[in-house]
């Protein structure tokens, strides 16, 4: 989506914010990171310090929680509701959001699957397990 380079990524989310902040039109893909961010009050102050977020680190074990994954992971659940992939993660989630009654909600829900599969590919060196990450989504949702 943004490339894999880490500034890069956490520049366009800055930028996008930027932008807004300035009431500049956003290109459809800003607009979607801009809408993330804002249902995320807890990080606006931290996207309006720039280099400050640009350059942090978000050490999990002194309980930081990465803004810039957590969003990037709302993004990529979005992506992957919205083109069905892997198939059938849109029914498992359209499921979720009935259960739980808020489409935000379902999307954090989805993030410990989504962060599961994604840990584990890493350890393990290979693609994310695309069969384990949906029947996890399953198991949450119920289904």
């Amino acid at each position: 989506m943004f490339g894999q380079d880490r500034s890069q990524i956490r520049n366009f989310f800055l930028e996008a914010w930027a932008q807004r902040r300035r009431g500049e039109v956003l290109d459809p893909l800003a607009a979607q990171v801009v809408a993330t961010i804002e249902e995320h009050p807890e990080y606006h102050a931290l996207m309006d310090a720039g280099d400050e977020a640009l350059h942090g680190d978000f050490p999990p074990e002194q309980g930081a929680s990465n803004p810039f994954l957590h969003l990037g992971m709302h993004m990529a659940i979005r992506e992957q509701t919205g083109t069905d992939r892997p198939p059938g993660i849109r029914a498992a989630y359209q499921t979720l959001c009935t259960r739980l009654g808020d489409a935000h909600e379902a999307e954090h829900a989805m993030m410990d699957c989504l962060g599961e599969s994604l840990w584990e590919a890493q350890r393990n060196g290979t693609a994310p397990d695309e069969k384990a990450y949906l029947e996890c989504a399953r198991r949450l949702a119920g289904a």
